[in-house]
């Protein structure tokens, strides 16, 4: 079996491969592992590659491809499965989660919490519906409680603890520091933690932080990150189970749409009434 992920640099991928390979083992199944780094061009190059080294079928991650990509697929008449989200697709063989689902709902914790200056940082939003519809979750909830979001505090970053860095900075530029910062992906928050460290910003005194994923580093964060939890390790098992029954044409006709959790630590703090007022 194939599978093309964005990239290997973040622990959230990483941590998947380990249950996708594993099940796959069991089933007799070898895991071959490309990458392109959120470049689809790159994907489709890898894709080839893969393609022509001889695999049984392919597993995605996302649904936002380039068409190249469908077009090999169908060129080589390659079964795949598409993994990780369940947004922006009719695809019947995908198994994930709604990103825009999960990320209303952090958002709606966030509120909850009393904070109506709102900042977002997310990743880039070109070819990637699970940045998209992350960034349109949260904004449902808030646009649903009326709270707007200023145009500076609506940032776009790399997915890296740079992009999180960067984000804090951008902030500190624009002015006024919101009182919350949800974040598209762990690794932002944990590189917005670090900056407001550098910065003398207190999280969650000054400035609190939502993260989504829930990868192994939120837990040890101080304080801890308040974040969504992935459901990464049902993926893997899920998809390898999926991806035999598509070769052997026993899979069901339907998405798989698993379930996220918020989990609450410390980086997110209720807003005292005067506060809130304020």
């Amino acid at each position: 079996m194939a599978v093309v992920y964005p990239t290997l640099k973040n622990p959230m991928f990483s941590n998947s491969i380990d249950s996708l390979q594993q099940s796959l083992l069991e089933m007799g199944y070898q895991l071959v592992i490309g990458s392109h780094e959120y470049n689809q061009k790159r994907e489709v190059k890898v894709l080839q590659a893969l393609v022509e080294s001889g695999v049984d079928a392919v597993i995605l991650v996302g649904t936002d491809h380039d068409d190249a990509v469908f077009g090999t697929l169908e060129m080589y008449d390659i079964p795949y499965l598409m993994m990780w989200s369940t947004d922006e697709t009719s695809y019947p063989h995908t198994i994930g989660f709604s990103n825009r689902q999960a990320a209303y709902e952090i958002a709606r914790h966030v509120i909850a919490k009393g904070h109506r200056k709102v900042a977002i940082c997310g990743g880039p939003v070109e070819g990637n519906e699970r940045s998209r519809q992350r960034r349109a979750g949260f904004l449902d909830a808030l646009e649903e409680a009326h709270i707007s979001v200023k145009p500076e505090w609506l940032i776009e970053t790399p997915f890296s603890l740079d992009g999180g860095r960067e984000a804090i900075k951008q902030l500190l530029q624009a002015g006024e520091l919101p009182t919350v910062l949800i974040c598209g992906t762990d690794l932002h928050a944990i590189g917005a933690m670090h900056q407001c460290q550098l910065s003398s910003i207190d999280v969650p005194g000054r400035l609190s932080i939502t993260g989504f994923d829930d990868i192994e580093f939120a837990s040890a964060m101080s304080p801890g990150l308040t974040t969504v939890r992935v459901p990464m390790h049902e993926i893997g098992v899920e998809v390898a189970r999926s991806i035999v029954a598509i070769i052997d044409d026993k899979a069901p006709v339907e998405v798989l749409e698993l379930e996220t959790m918020i989990v609450k630590r410390e980086s997110l703090r209720e807003l005292t009434e005067s506060e809130r007022a304020g």
